[in-house]
Formats: C-alpha cells, sequence, structure tokens
C-alpha cells in the first residue's frame, strides 16, 4: 500500500483505495445502469407487448471520528458507512397496435382508500355536529 493512498485518524489508517473499493464501485455500478435498470425486460404475447416499469432510488452515507475522551486519554475513534437500494413496481407501459398507455400499480386501491376516509370522516362530522 502507497502510504499516499492512506488517510490517519488518531492511530487508526483508513485505505483510501479500498473504501474507495467498497462504497464508490457499487454506485457507479446503480448510476451507469441502462433502462432495464427501471424498464424492464419487454414481454411480447400477440400483437401486444408489455413493459414493467420500476422507481429506482438509492443512497449511500459515510462517518468518521478521532478525538479524545473526556480526561484526555486517547479513546473515541471511529469509522463506518452503508447504503441501501430500492426498487418499487410502478406499473407497466403497453403496446399494441392501436395505442401505447400507461398502466400504474395501485390506483384502484387508493381510490378505495381515499373514498373511505372520506366517508370515516363525514360520519365522524356528522355526528359531532349532532351534538
Amino acid at each position: 500500500m502507497n502510504p499516499e493512498d492512506t488517510t490517519s485518524t488518531g492511530s487508526h489508517e483508513i485505505d483510501v483505495e479500498a473504501t474507495e473499493r467498497r462504497f464508490v464501485s457499487p454506485l457507479e455500478s446503480i448510476v451507469s445502469a441502462d433502462a432495464r435498470t427501471v424498464y424492464g425486460d419487454p414481454v411480447t404475447v400477440g400483437e401486444r407487448t408489455i413493459v414493467p416499469v420500476a422507481r429506482i432510488a438509492y443512497g449511500i452515507g459515510m462517518g468518521g471520528g478521532s478525538g479524545t475522551d473526556e480526561t484526555g486519554q486517547e479513546g473515541g475513534e471511529g469509522f463506518g458507512g452503508g447504503g441501501g437500494m430500492q426498487a418499487t413496481p410502478l406499473g407497466v407501459v403497453e403496446v399494441t397496435p392501436d395505442e401505447t398507455r400507461f398502466l400504474r400499480f395501485g390506483t384502484g386501491r387508493r381510490l378505495v382508500g381515499v373514498l373511505a376516509l372520506g366517508i370515516g370522516l363525514g360520519l365522524a362530522l356528522g355526528r359531532l355536529l349532532r351534538r
């Protein structure tokens, strides 16, 4: 290891190359991913083609530390990091000879939920006004 490739934090040395390989390389692969990361492989049945669509989200964080404890003795070192990725299905693009349209997943459930909430609030408000 080249001494220029390390950073000292108290009595710990951090291998910058190893840190880069561990955190930056996976991030580069996510950023450079092609359209199949968001749009899945098309499926064709007869004259209809379906393309799945998803929302991709990712995050990464790193930390560090050094210092001394309250008595002035050496202590308090630390380093950490982590990341995560989430893929949420949104719907499908449907391609037919007549049209192309986006069909979103879950809109029926949302509509039923909003309707139920509205009815519940209306009933509660009606009871309060009768008192």
